[in-house]
């Protein structure tokens, strides 16, 4: 039996994947569900590696985000939705077009990597924004389903919206809606 390192360099992808994860406080769901990992594997991961470094990172519990309505809650989570939905398109963690079938192909170690990115240069960009890395999963989950979240352009300028799909609001980005008043 020949021992194949594409099989140990794709397993430490996963692992390497995780542990980025762990540092963004995601939840072992959520690390098993775009690395393929068990439950056990996650935890010792944690143990060994993260609870045991220089600086400490919680473990949350229960269920991940799943409530689009956060998005749309504050003018400035609106904002921050749509350049964080900017940048998951940019770094290709998004499709072109949004398909419920696509999002179950969504989690893979190629596109964890890319989430990551995109996230670090969010958070680089807006470091005191409201919207968690379970947040951004979700984000990208719901924008590539495409049944409960969509990008859209505002009506007068264009610029990039986050929008229920079917919005009780209008269709304009904060500034074009400020300019009324």
């Amino acid at each position: 039996m020949r021992i194949s390192e594409d099989r140990y360099s794709r397993e430490r992808l996963s692992l390497d994947l995780a542990l980025r994860f762990l540092r963004y406080e995601a939840r072992t769901q959520t690390i098993r569900t775009w690395t393929g990992l068990s439950d056990d594997r996650i935890r010792n991961l944690y143990r060994n590696y993260i609870r045991r470094g220089e600086q400490f990172v919680p473990r949350h519990r229960g269920k991940s985000p799943h409530q689009v309505a956060y998005f749309m809650r504050t003018h400035r989570v609106q904002w921050e939705s749509a350049q964080l939905a900017s940048l998951l398109s940019l770094f290709g963690v998004l499709p072109a077009q949004p398909s419920p079938e696509l999002a179950a192909a969504l989690p893979t170690i190629a596109r964890g990597e890319k989430l990551c990115d995109a996230f670090e240069q969010f958070r680089s960009t807006i470091p005191t924004s409201q919207i968690s890395f379970e947040h951004s999963v979700f984000l990208a989950t719901a924008l590539t389903r495409g049944d409960q979240l969509k990008i859209i352009g505002c009506r007068e300028c264009g610029g990039l919206l986050v929008t229920e799909r079917l919005p009780v609001r209008e269709r304009r980005c904060i500034y074009c809606a400020n300019t009324d008043d």
